[in-house]
């Protein structure tokens, strides 16, 4: 496994952050063009400047304190899409802090200044509706959303935006994993891979690798996965970028898991869950906590996991079930019961779906049984799993199995569905 190594360096001062923020302010960028040209133009660039790097810099306390000095410096209707771009920071910020009540807040006016400023545009720019898509993403309207980010990236295209072009592919790519369109999400990530070969966003670019490793790893390509999450690491450390670094550890942690790589999986939990902000980064300590909760028990004799198909046993590893579907669902079947005998009668309406019928079901249940038991018991050792008595086949009571815990109450908890690791 890869040596993971941490930067250290000196935190810099106030007074060099504000300086650096004031020398940027000659450059160009998409939220200063949107801003007032008078005094609080100023003052406001400087509070966006220093919120930018606290954030990047997983420094949220002060991220959040000088997002919402920087909303102080805008004016309606001008600044409407900076207006949506803090928004988008203080949301991801609350909601990575299971700050429901703060996240809520900024999701409700995101939408109502989405209402507001449909009268003011002279006609809806690839940017409304890459705004609206966000809108109809932390409502959970996927559908639309889609429908939304596909139009904003048509848009783009006409009105020659490519980084709007680089957010909206990725955004789609987003939109694709959380409805379960894993292919469509990787398509969509090829083609975003290819244009930012061209932009050079290094921070989209990490963003990308730890999505596509996401999606890789929820097709069942594991090992697949492992070089993208690298690669993310890779260019957000050469950004000096550090709020996405534990999520990186964690999501690679959970590739490593699902291989039956447990022990390596455990040191990237450990590494990620003792170096993180608890006060700020609440939702990624109950990720973490659950995942090291799974796998941290050494007297686990068979770890299944059923979403994922995979099965760990204690000493022979991951058991390769190829295609063997049907005796991954008899495993499946008796484990969920251990002691409950299941008898021939049972399996056949269970497992095959038919009327029991000697001379169907009976040599193919005992075939079955016994490639099971080759599969899944260590040498040495007969019938450790699955017993046979005068009523049927049992899972063995006294051995310890268990089931693969999806962290469904943590996602509920996913504040407006959006990740910290999305692009604003």
């Amino acid at each position: 496994m890869d040596t993971i190594q941490e930067r250290t360096e000196e935190s810099p001062s106030i007074e060099t952050l504000m300086s650096k923020a004031l020398v940027d302010l000659t450059k160009d960028d998409r939220f200063l063009a949107h801003l007032p040209t008078n005094s609080s133009r100023i003052e406001g660039q400087g509070h966006y400047r220093l919120a930018k790097i606290f954030y990047d810099k997983a420094d949220f306390e002060k991220a959040e304190e000088y997002f919402l000095l920087a909303l102080k410096g805008t004016e309606l209707p001008q600044d409407a899409f900076a207006i949506f771009k803090i928004y988008g920071f203080v949301i991801r910020i609350y909601s990575e802090s299971l700050n429901e009540k703060e996240a809520n807040k900024y999701i409700q006016l995101s939408s109502e200044l989405l209402d507001s400023i449909v009268a003011t545009l002279p006609s809806l720019n690839a940017e409304y509706f890459y705004n609206a898509a966000v809108v109809n993403t932390y409502k959970g309207e996927f559908t639309e959303a889609n429908k939304n980010f596909h139009q904003a990236y048509r848009k783009a295209q006409t009105e020659n935006e490519p980084e709007l072009m680089a957010k909206s592919l990725y955004a789609m790519a987003t939109n694709a994993c959380q409805m379960k369109n894993f292919q469509e999400a990787l398509t969509h990530l090829s083609q975003l891979n290819e244009l930012l070969n061209i932009l050079k966003k290094g921070y989209l670019k990490g963003s990308m690798h730890l999505l596509w490793g996401n999606a890789l790893r929820e097709t069942g390509s594991y090992a697949e996965s492992l070089p993208h999450y690298d690669l993310a690491m890779k260019l957000l450390h050469s950004k000096r970028c550090w709020n996405m670094h534990h999520y990186v550890l964690l999501n690679k942690g959970i590739a490593l898991k699902k291989m039956g790589e447990f022990s390596k999986a455990l040191i990237l939990f450990g590494i990620a869950e003792n170096s993180l902000d608890e006060e700020y980064f609440k939702r990624l300590q109950q990720l973490l906590l659950m995942e090291v909760e799974d796998v941290n028990d050494s007297s686990v004799d068979l770890y299944l996991d059923r979403h994922n198909r995979v099965i760990h046993e204690k000493a022979l590893g991951v058991i390769d079930f190829k295609h063997r579907f049907v005796l991954l669902e008899i495993l499946f079947l008796l484990a969920q019961t251990p002691g409950t005998y299941y008898n021939k009668e049972d399996l056949a309406k269970m497992i095959w779906k038919d009327e029991y019928n000697p001379l169907i079901h009976d040599k193919l249940i005992y075939t079955s049984i016994s490639r099971l038991r080759k599969l899944i018991e260590p040498k040495g050792i007969k019938r450790q799993y699955i017993l046979r008595g005068k009523d049927g086949y049992t899972f063995n009571p006294r051995v310890n199995a268990r089931f693969h815990k999806e962290n469904e109450v943590v996602k509920q908890k996913n504040i407006g569905n959006i990740e910290i690791s999305s692009p604003v």
